[in-house]
């Protein structure tokens, strides 16, 4: 059974914290846990200055040195509903990512802790009908209606609809997925683009937000799928799903770190309450798997 970098951590801090090698196991072990050999360098490059500095050599004293650091290098920042306006959140994501459960968490989310009722889901990955089937199993399970049409049919189209009939009911939310075939990434960039400029052209005053979600173990992936899809459409802000202290999740340390973008929430389970907001603390915490 594969360890999780906690307890690698654990271990690690089990011993003399400033002795030997511990700071090159560190810098090994942060790089393991997808944060960049870069970012990794400069953060143990750091912490090893700020630990001399301070006479630092016990896991008491050197933690919270890293966890400061950590929380240095990512830039959190929530995602909120403007409950005065229609709020359009376009969910973006390769395929097999979580973006149709995000989804759904993040309606459940709303919901429950902001008060949002008027919440509406857009079936925007038509090329695959599980999909569709999937977001709208998610509507009748939440009591939120779901805008979609035939598998095949244009994308653009159904966000589209979703958007007007929104605005025609003064509905607050539209939450809306996409298909993330990155295999064709030409393709899937000119869809994209294509889908952006509608929801600009229809949101008004309203309020739109393009939302990235990456899976915590896909590791330095991750980064280049945050590329391609911030050079797309830009992307506002990141939900790092499977989250689950298993996972190593470093790679928005330099997703923040490269390309400035903020991760807002952090899937930490599959039941529909389990996405958290965003913060240092809770993200530090299970990125060290609790120590």
């Amino acid at each position: 059974m594969l360890r999780s970098l906690g307890d690698k951590l654990k271990e690690l801090f089990s011993r003399d914290a400033g002795a030997g090698e511990f700071f090159e196991d560190l810098e090994d072990l942060l790089i393991e846990a997808d944060v960049g050999a870069v970012p990794a360098g400069a953060i143990v490059a750091s912490l090893r200055e700020e630990s001399r500095k301070k006479g630092a050599r016990t896991r008491e004293a050197i933690l919270p040195l890293l966890r400061t650091l950590l929380g240095e290098y990512v830039v959190f920042r929530p995602l909120e509903v403007d409950p005065d306006r229609l709020n359009v959140f376009l969910v973006l994501g390769v395929n097999g990512v979580g973006k149709t459960t995000t989804i759904a968490k993040l309606a459940d989310y709303y919901r429950r802790e902001k008060g949002v009722r008027d919440i509406v889901l857009a079936a925007g990955d038509t090329f695959r009908a599980g999909a569709i089937e999937q977001l709208e199993l998610h509507g009748s399970r939440l009591g939120l209606r779901v805008v979609g049409q035939d598998p095949g049919a244009d994308p653009g189209a159904v966000i589209f609809d979703a958007v007007e009939s929104a605005a025609a009911r003064g509905d607050r939310l539209v939450l809306a997925d996409t298909a993330g075939r990155l295999h064709n990434k030409s393709h899937l960039v000119r869809e994209l683009q294509k889908i952006d400029r509608i929801v600009r052209g229809r949101i008004g005053d309203g309020v739109y937000r393009k939302i990235l979600v990456l899976d915590a173990v896909t590791g330095q992936n991750g980064l280049r799928q945050a590329e391609i899809f911030h050079e797309a459409v830009g992307v506002d802000s990141i939900v790092l799903a499977k989250f689950d202290g298993t996972a190593r999740g470093g790679v928005v340390v330099a997703i923040s770190r490269e390309l400035g973008i903020p991760i807002s929430f952090l899937g930490v389970g599959e039941k529909p309450g389990d996405l958290v907001p965003a913060g240092r603390d809770v993200y530090i915490e299970n990125l060290l798997g609790g120590l």
